[in-house]
């Protein structure tokens, strides 16, 4: 599919929408394309899969999907009670660089400020050619929100230009976890030690919690 560009976000809301009851392989079929069997190795599959069926034009930039509208796009894979059955990959955390570095110029928040969300039903009992769309929906946090993910970022931010990013764990952030993001543990990064130092560690990733995405549902839905 070409790359489609949209001059209002309802636009492409309403092209997300009018994919809403369709089964992941019904819609694999229609655009012609091809669905992986499985999803453990392959987890970004659904995600590039819906890039490409909506146009979007970001890749893997770092940047939102759609750059004319300031819309990323996230895939949400939920039980059939419409709870969230994972956290959701935001972006790399930066590891060295920091200097300048702001909530506000960050790529985080570029990607969190308009949030097409496309829900599926994807427990893992239903094979993924079965899986089905939900209603998609655009989401904006309200200030509370954008708050928590403000504390969550520096926090990390903070702990990481302090030298003691292997003191971060899942644990950390109410809203926003931090977690590595590597292919394999070979795939070392390098960011600031203890002493100020250049250390090699895994890449970290942002990841929205799912007790986070579960009130988002809920707001919408509701």
């Amino acid at each position: 599919m070409t790359q489609q560009t949209y001059a209002t976000k309802e636009q492409l809301l309403d092209k997300a929408q009018s994919l809403a009851g369709f089964t992941l392989g019904e819609l694999a079929a229609q655009y012609q394309s091809e669905l992986p069997q499985h999803l453990l190795r392959e987890k970004g599959r659904i995600g590039q899969f819906f890039e490409y069926l909506l146009g979007a034009t970001s890749g893997s930039l770092a940047q939102p999907d759609f750059l004319e509208l300031g819309i990323e796009l996230k895939t949400l894979p939920i039980d059939s009670s419409g709870r969230p059955l994972e956290s959701t990959y935001v972006s790399v955390v930066p590891l060295t660089d920091l200097h300048g570095l702001t909530w506000h110029n960050s790529v985080v928040r570029h990607k969190l400020m308009q949030v097409l969300w496309i829900p599926i039903l994807a427990e893992r009992s239903i094979p993924v050619a079965q899986r089905q769309v939900a209603m998609p929906f655009i989401w904006q946090p309200n200030t509370h929100q954008e708050s928590l993910l403000r504390k969550d970022f520096e926090d990390t931010i903070e702990t990481v230009a302090m030298g003691q990013i292997e003191q971060i764990d899942a644990r950390f952030g109410e809203v926003m976890q931090v977690r590595p993001k590597a292919a394999n543990a070979k795939a070392l990064t390098e960011a600031v030690g203890p002493e100020g130092e250049m250390i090699k560690t895994l890449p970290r990733g942002f990841y929205l919690r799912s007790s986070f995405t579960r009130l988002i549902l809920e707001d919408f839905f509701k």
